[in-house]
């Protein structure tokens, strides 16, 4: 496949110097990183709530296919994905994904469904705030959350610690806007949806889809093309 030629940013070079490479100081602090997903994710088992731990995978599940897509962008531009991570980190698994960030989404699925109230079908009244409008919980929540995790990625955007350099992908008032579609609402509304199936095994045939999908992308791109 003929690839059109640029040039990629110094950023995109600094992420593929040590893309998947383990550093000479290995970073312990993925150890206990990854006791807290296991406990985490233990404690859920243990009480039973199943609808919690699938939710939970398939929000991390969400994550990983976002990456595989981003880090093909910096492929198929060659010059810098939508987002690249910056500076040090115990492992880079992607251009735009570090251990760090994959240990807190394997987390915050959890985390963010423990918000949802226990009737699906609640709506947020928003009358007393004089706005004629009641909004489904999970939409809301879906939505909300979306925003929040955008916000944190301006503060490391503005930190130096998450890169953008496109001009529809960035810390403006219509930039962020499909960082929040496309970064995130999909991710709650996955999430959520897995959640309040009634059946177990459809949770369990999302999941499976969602896993395989990512897996066959990754011996696609990464073992047999090395495309990212």
């Amino acid at each position: 496949m003929v690839k059109q030629q640029m040039t990629p940013t110094p950023d995109s070079e600094a992420a593929l110097a040590i893309l998947r490479v383990w550093p000479e100081d290995f970073k312990w602090f993925i150890i206990p990183l990854f006791a807290i997903v296991i406990y985490m994710y233990a404690v859920e088992i243990e009480k039973k709530n199943w609808n919690r731990v699938f939710a939970g995978l398939a929000f991390w599940g969400m994550d990983w296919f976002n990456e595989i897509w981003n880090a093909l962008v910096l492929y198929f531009t060659d010059y810098q994905a939508f987002w690249t991570c910056s500076g040090e980190t115990g492992f880079l698994i992607f251009v735009g994904l570090n251990i760090e960030i994959s240990m807190m989404f394997a987390m915050a699925g959890i985390g963010f469904t423990k918000m949802l109230p226990e009737d699906k079908n609640f709506k947020f009244d928003l009358t007393p705030l004089k706005i004629p409008l009641k909004i489904p919980n999970r939409w809301a929540l879906a939505v909300g959350n979306s925003i929040f995790c955008v916000f944190v990625e301006v503060i490391l955007n503005d930190a130096g610690a998450l890169l953008w350099v496109y001009d529809f992908w960035k810390a403006s008032l219509l930039g962020v806007i499909p960082i929040i579609i496309f970064g995130y609402l999909h991710f709650m509304v996955v999430s959520f949806w897995v959640y309040d199936m009634k059946e177990r095994k459809n949770q369990i045939i999302t999941l499976i889809v969602i896993y395989a999908v990512n897996i066959i992308a990754i011996i696609l791109f990464v073992g047999i093309l090395g495309w990212i």
